[in-house]
């Protein structure tokens, strides 16, 4: 596997993701959390171009037992020219590439699951119009080496506890928990699973416009019972039309209203995760600690004391 080049974590996050893809030159589109295994869910957002699952990785879940069966749907060995997949040969770039697999796969009436397809704009285009032909692993390796991909994905610094999921611990079975993304979009008609760790595209079957939320629920509701009982850490996000256009042609204001303060508020979370306050809470801190120093030995012990009781009582109200 290649270096990964600078390639860093990036949070599973509605506005980290519409920011990235807006910064490549992305319009009309964005992300939607989605909370519930609904289909009811996924069909209000309408139109959806594909979700993107975030899951707990686990080594049998990313390298099957046989190489040509997968543990749900079935390898598609000979993809078709449109589809667009692309094998993961960098780290930490799985959450960009997830996103790339439903961007690229839903910017043309040929290929698009909806009546509007994606504008992807002229940096992503070039890079696709490039890479067409191409077998996935050189696709992966031109992805690695494309410096307007890498530096929106870095715009995001980590902020999260998720980890590479190519990255093993040396005690792999006493080591820390690491994440995957991967992507399920329709194309002609078919349900795609769009995993980079995998030698294939996976086919779930035919799927179409209308069929696409009960389809695509069910392909995850099997995939999460592989998992013990009781495991929730999971993430789903969905890709749909930027909901501020849909307002404005619907005429309703109050949701024109709310999309938009909720884009400011991902404008301040996005600012906050680019700095690093930890020389400021440093300093803050010594500041505070020499005020209290500086009233005597006696207050700066009662300070401390107090400090104290006062994490207690939250740590019990909790």
């Amino acid at each position: 596997m290649a270096d990964g080049g600078g390639w860093s974590t990036i949070e599973s996050d509605e506005g980290v993701f519409t920011s990235l893809i807006e910064n490549l030159g992305v319009k009309g589109a964005q992300f939607e959390e989605l909370i519930s295994l609904d289909p009811d869910t996924i069909r209000s957002l309408s139109p959806v171009y594909g979700v993107i699952f975030l899951f707990k990785w686990l080594r049998e879940t990313t390298n099957p037992s046989t190489p040509t069966t997968p543990q749900d749907g079935t390898y598609t060995t000979n993809p078709p020219d449109n589809l667009f997949f692309a094998a993961q040969t960098i780290q930490n770039a799985c959450g960009t590439q997830a996103i790339l697999s439903i961007i690229l796969n839903q910017d043309t009436p040929a290929t698009h699951n909806n009546n509007q397809p994606i504008n992807i704009g002229p940096e992503l285009q070039s890079f696709k119009d490039f890479t067409t032909g191409f077998p996935s692993d050189l696709r992966g390796e031109a992805l690695s080496n494309s410096e307007a991909i890498r530096t929106a994905h870095n715009a995001f610094a980590k902020a999260s506890p998720f980890v590479d999921e190519t990255t093993r611990p040396q005690d792999e079975e006493e080591g820390g928990d690491a994440y995957h993304f991967i992507a399920y979009t329709p194309v002609d008609g078919v349900l795609y699973e769009l995993d980079g760790l995998q030698p294939y595209p996976i086919s779930h079957g035919e799927c179409g416009n209308d069929s696409f939320p009960e389809k695509v629920i069910e392909v995850l509701q099997r995939r999460i019972a592989r998992y013990p009982e009781g495991e929730t850490r999971f993430n789903l996000m969905a890709v749909t039309r930027d909901l501020r256009m849909q307002a404005q042609e619907t005429g309703d204001a109050e949701l024109v209203e709310r999309e938009e303060r909720k884009r400011r508020g991902w404008a301040w979370e996005n600012t906050l995760r680019r700095s690093n306050f930890v020389g400021f809470i440093g300093e803050v801190l010594k500041g505070v600690a020499g005020t209290k120093e500086a009233q005597g030995p006696e207050a700066y012990d009662e300070w401390v004391e107090k400090a104290k009781i006062d994490t207690q009582k939250k740590l019990a109200r909790r």
